[in-house]
């Protein structure tokens, strides 16, 4: 909200695309001897229905991340379903995004979409399963066109009751009572294609308690990343187009007991870490990444780093950061016209509030640089832009009040910026799993300690591995671990 307060126009570090909100859900957003599968792409077949959304989304989400054996590990999985599902002559393509976000979608066509974050959380294939079960359900459930037709009846709705009542309480009384029962529908449309893509997965032959396993470990994981990010966790808000996770967690248990007891059907386990080994996790490096305090991106050859007490997040947006007394940094890029320097790309009108008496030159890592003070919409703003070639590199930092401290975050934290020397950029590289087999004696702690790059990370290698609680892990048990 405060950078909406100070930008007149945005702006998108290269490399890093702008997130669109999709009109698709989040996972479970989301046996038999192998059968004849779908074939995994990474762009239309000529025989495939043309989405004109597929470009769009693999744009959105980072491209298309590309690895044959993790590919034929998705298109046995989804053949599997296909044939056990209620319309086995349906076609399906599916498209792993390079995203570190853990998500799933569909469109109409049969276009499945899973990202890479999603398949690393996975502990099993019917873990997996469960999640491109439940995207296939809405598929062929038509949930799609009906989730257009409810955006229709909602624009509707508000317009007629707030010309009927010019606006009044009672207008906003109306509206949020319609809002409420089409958000009651969408979530009985995801509790539908839950109940649907269980059922398919069983028939398939999968552990049919696997969506519930993986609605807890998502469940765990948000507290995970929360915890990490020094963010506060909150409540689902009551408009919320999916129902509260222990609201599925029980539907999805109680589903599943139709089938049978748990350890009915299969979970796939080797085979499908066989397939994740190498994957990589968390940020890819060619779009920016995160090591604790410091921010990398070898492919534009800079870094930066913030101080203790902030927390660091790369989205497809922009870089942010959250100190512990409030401060709120973005760090973003605009190109420069030719010619155009960098006090007057700043004097140009897109800050609003600008304070031009302010306005400093600087130089930061032997680059041309400059700095202002802003005021808007009741926060205190601090600018620094750095030039490399035609990009201006934006330190963006608000506060609601001026303090030491955020003058300091404002002054150390954009002195820390520089480029990158051809060797690190060749030795950089991003986190991947690997995949290990357990020995005797070792438990989750011993395991764990192999990790590297991440926080906490005993708690994160039993998040990846499905593990509840730290004991004895069985010999010749194969698990994820997180390494550079």
């Amino acid at each position: 909200m405060a950078a909406d307060a100070l930008l007149r126009h945005g702006s998108v570090l290269p490399g890093l695309g702008l997130l669109v909100v999709l009109a698709a859900c989040s996972p479970l957003a989301g046996g038999p001897a192998d059968v004849p599968v779908a074939t995994a792409t990474t762009a239309p077949a000529a025989s495939f229905p043309v989405s004109d959304q597929h470009d769009r989304i693999v744009a959105q989400y980072g491209g298309v991340y590309r690895d044959a054996e993790l590919e034929r590990t998705l298109a046995r999985i989804v053949g599997r379903l296909v044939a056990a599902s209620d319309d086995p002559s349906r076609s399906y393509a599916i498209t792993i995004l390079n995203s570190s976000s853990v998500n799933a979608f569909a469109l109409p066509e049969g276009y499945l979409y899973v990202t890479r974050g999603l398949l690393t959380l996975a502990a099993d294939a019917s873990e997996v399963a469960a999640v491109l079960a439940h995207e296939m359900a809405h598929v062929t459930a038509d949930h799609a066109a009906q989730r257009q037709n409810q955006a229709l009846t909602a624009a509707i709705v508000d317009n007629v009751v707030t010309d009927a009542v010019a606006g009044g309480p009672e207008a906003q009384i109306a509206v949020a009572t319609s809002q409420r029962t089409l958000a009651s529908f969408s979530q009985q449309q995801e509790l539908e294609a839950d109940i649907i893509g269980i059922r398919t997965v069983a028939r398939a032959g999968y552990d049919p308690y696997a969506a519930s396993r993986f609605l807890a470990a998502m469940a765990r994981f948000d507290l995970y990343r929360n915890a990490v990010g020094g963010e506060e966790v909150s409540e689902a808000d009551f408009l919320a187009s999916h129902p509260s996770n222990p609201q599925r967690i029980a539907l999805a248990v109680s589903t599943a007991q139709t089938y049978g007891a748990p350890g009915t059907g299969e979970v796939d386990r080797d085979r499908y870490l066989a397939g994740l080994d190498g994957i990589v996790f968390g940020d890819d490096t060619a779009q920016g990444f995160v090591r604790g305090l410091d921010f990398y991106h070898t492919g534009l050859g800079i870094a930066f780093a913030v101080t203790p007490g902030f927390s660091l997040d790369n989205t497809q947006a922009a870089v942010l950061a959250v100190g512990a007394d409030g401060t709120a940094l973005r760090f973003d890029s605009a190109t420069l016209r030719a010619g155009e320097t960098l006090d007057a790309y700043l004097r140009s009108g897109w800050v609003n509030g600008l304070q031009t008496g302010t306005i400093r030159p600087l130089t930061i890592a032997g680059l041309p640089a400059v700095s202002a003070s802003a005021a808007a919409g009741g926060w205190q703003f601090r600018l620094v832009l750095i030039q490399v070639g035609q990009e201006a590199y934006r330190f963006i930092f608000a506060n609601a009040r001026a303090s030491a401290a955020f003058e300091e975050a404002a002054t150390v934290i954009p002195a820390s910026f520089r480029i990158l020397t051809p060797a690190e950029r060749a030795s950089i590289g991003p986190l991947r799993l690997s995949i290990a087999t357990a020995r005797n004696g070792d438990t989750v702690a011993s395991l764990s300690a192999a990790m590297t790059g991440v926080a906490n990370a005993a708690e994160l290698f039993m998040l990846l591995n499905g593990f509840d609680t730290a004991t004895a892990i069985p010999a010749g048990t194969r698990v994820k671990l997180v390494v550079e």
